[in-house]
């Protein structure tokens, strides 16, 4: 499982990457319970990843029941320092067309009661977020769809909301005077505990539908989302694919030290099994055993 450099995470619709070659399928137990799936690990344009669809095999998981921190646990377990996540959204903008690519810039946090941190149990950190995505991966991001002439739409806001219904006429119409560009149901938390554990994390997203504001448009359903996304499945698989084959060799931004200033506690009264569970995430600043 050594030499995972990259992690892919797949929303509604995507469920693997054609392309791939010395695949090995792996399960991963982690202290917050099951990821959403087997990560299937391979080979991609000379890169090896780790793939894991956020919904499960057959897409069973709701937007709130996805084990979030389980699976960014697992990735980090396998040495992952970059992330690329797909995520199918609706526009909240008119210029933001259905089949249309978006790399957000930043996230309002509209869901409830999701566990959204690693820490906890005798441990606090407060890492900063005021930058939710990856400057470097999201620029990445970007450039690999302008060079495959995707229409492709630079930051804005993601607003995440809990679901699984759609938006009232009234909530969207809010969501657009937030001055927010699109909606989801998956980025929060995935961002927050990327960032907590200290991985470069970017959004490619999809855009399947005006969600319910624009009246010149039949409202979005899931069978809407779905036909979208599936029309969308291969320039998203080829912006990945690009954008892996460009990775710098090294990080250039600061997630990769996001818990630098952020751990709070004293490490000489941080508890043994939280050292342990956490220690591939607070390993090198506070190993398990540490006395001082």
């Amino acid at each position: 499982m050594s030499g995972v450099q990259v992690g892919v995470i797949g929303g509604s619709g995507f469920y693997q990457i054609p392309g791939l070659s010395d695949i090995e399928e792996v399960q991963i137990e982690t202290p917050f319970g099951p990821p959403s799936d087997s990560l299937v690990l391979g080979t991609l344009e000379g890169v090896r990843i780790a793939f894991l669809t956020r919904h499960g095999n057959g897409h069973r998981i709701l937007p709130s029941e996805v084990p979030y921190r389980a699976n960014m646990w697992a990735l980090k377990r396998l040495g992952v320092e970059r992330c690329f996540a797909l995520n199918a959204v609706g526009s909240l903008r008119e210029e933001i067309a259905p089949l249309d690519l978006v790399v957000p810039g930043q996230l309002i946090d509209h869901t409830q009661g999701r566990p959204d941190t690693f820490f906890g149990r005798g441990l606090v950190a407060h890492v900063g977020l005021d930058r939710p995505f990856c400057p470097q991966m999201s620029e990445l991001l970007l450039t690999s769809a302008k060079a495959l002439d995707s229409q492709v739409h630079r930051g804005g806001s993601y607003v995440a909301v809990e679901g699984p219904a759609f938006s009232t006429i009234a909530e969207s119409q809010i969501y657009r005077s937030w001055g927010a560009s699109v909606i989801g149901m998956t980025a929060m938390p995935e961002a927050k505990l990327a960032r907590e554990a200290e991985i470069c994390y970017a959004i490619l997203a999809l855009v399947t539908d005006y969600d319910v504001w624009q009246e010149d448009y039949a409202p979005v359903s899931g069978e809407m989302v779905i036909e979208n996304l599936l029309r969308n499945f291969e320039r998203a698989r080829r912006v990945v694919t690009e954008a892996v084959r460009n990775l710098p060799s090294e990080r250039e931004c600061e997630c990769g030290s996001a818990l630098a200033r952020a751990l709070i506690t004293s490490k000489t009264i941080v508890p043994d099994d939280v050292k342990r569970d956490l220690a591939p995430i607070i390993g090198r600043y506070m190993p398990a055993g540490t006395v001082e």
